[in-house]
């Protein structure tokens, strides 16, 4: 689906007059819904199933710019503060620092005179993949029909289909986050050797890449440099991840990084307010956690909620947009 066809235009006309309606209710411009992407992929990918692809977020963009106002995360701040957010108020951020951001997400991000803000883990700039992408590959190529891995206890992963496929990566990726990053990477070698499987796909910025972005209007924030869990590396390493990651970012684009995105983003669990302080003195004006609904005024600036955009038709994406907005 590269454009929206003309019954879904239909659908979404009377969608945004719900919208005008939730608009000129009182207190209904509170909110703003952050939106957070990760890859943006040449086609659609059973391995990677919350990823969309090229058209889906063609039409995914041209929907909020039809319907929606669409604003860079400074004047969605400054409205929070000041109460002047806009009516359907809505960021688009993306994670990590993947190459298909500049390659196929900005020329439709221009197209559409969209803003958006790249969180970037500053330690895979110009490297092949993170660790979680490498071991999707693993077992996208693993030619047995299960694995057993003898130094964690997952137990016998079922490799048969597809769909074990992918529940084999969300066990093994959803455990291997919570590593330390050396164990992390100790236990994706493993993978790729019980595999028979070692690639590294082409998949994150460049430096000149990031430069381009920000030529381009894009704003580059930070993610940390290797991606960890902040709650399970002690407060040393999460005070040096935080800041060094700012550090190199505004080395490698000559400007400044002003926010910060938590490595997978669940407050008590994933990062906790030692880590919330870490972020304030490292001099980041705002940071941004995973957890869904809209950002609201009189939050807190170092707590500001993102949601995925899993929706894959125009209607069922509107709608949780208006959800997210309006707290319904």
């Amino acid at each position: 689906m590269t454009s929206l066809n003309l019954a879904t235009k239909y659908g979404l006309r009377a969608l945004r007059r719900v919208g005008d309606i939730y608009s000129s209710l009182p207190m209904s411009s509170d909110r703003v819904c952050i939106l957070n992407y990760h890859r943006v992929l040449p086609s659609l990918d059973s391995m990677l199933p919350n990823d969309p692809d090229i058209s889906t977020f063609r039409w995914q963009m041209q929907l909020l710019s039809s319907f929606f106002n669409v604003i860079p995360l400074d004047l969605a701040l400054a409205g929070l503060r000041d109460g002047t957010i806009p009516p359907r108020a809505v960021c688009i951020t993306f994670d990590d620092g993947y190459r298909s951001i500049h390659d196929l997400a900005l020329p439709i991000l221009l197209e559409y005179e969209l803003p958006a803000t790249v969180f970037v883990s500053s330690g895979y700039i110009g490297h092949g993949a993170m660790w979680n992408d490498r071991i999707i590959e693993a077992i996208r190529g693993f030619e047995g029909g299960s694995l057993d891995l003898p130094s964690v206890d997952f137990g016998v992963l079922s490799c048969g289909t597809v769909l074990d496929r992918q529940k084999a990566c969300e066990t093994i990726i959803g455990s291997a986050k919570y590593l330390a990053p050396d164990l992390r990477e100790s236990l994706t070698r493993e993978i790729e050797m019980h595999c028979k499987v070692s690639i590294e796909p082409n998949l994150m910025l460049t430096k000149s890449m990031l430069r381009a972005l920000v030529g381009s209007g894009i704003e580059i924030g930070a993610h940390t440099v290797s991606h960890p869990i902040l709650s399970n590396v002690s407060d040393e390493s999460a005070r040096r991840e935080i800041a060094e990651s700012k550090r190199v970012l505004e080395a490698t684009i000559d400007g400044d990084v002003r926010y910060f995105a938590y490595p997978n983003g669940k407050f008590g669990k994933d990062f906790d307010l030692r880590h919330v302080k870490m972020v304030k003195d490292a001099g980041f004006e705002a940071a941004f956690t995973s957890s869904s609904g809209g950002a609201a005024m009189l939050g807190d600036d170092y707590q500001l909620c993102r949601c995925m955009p899993w929706d894959r038709s125009p209607a069922a994406f509107g709608i949780r947009l208006f959800r997210w907005l309006y707290g319904v």
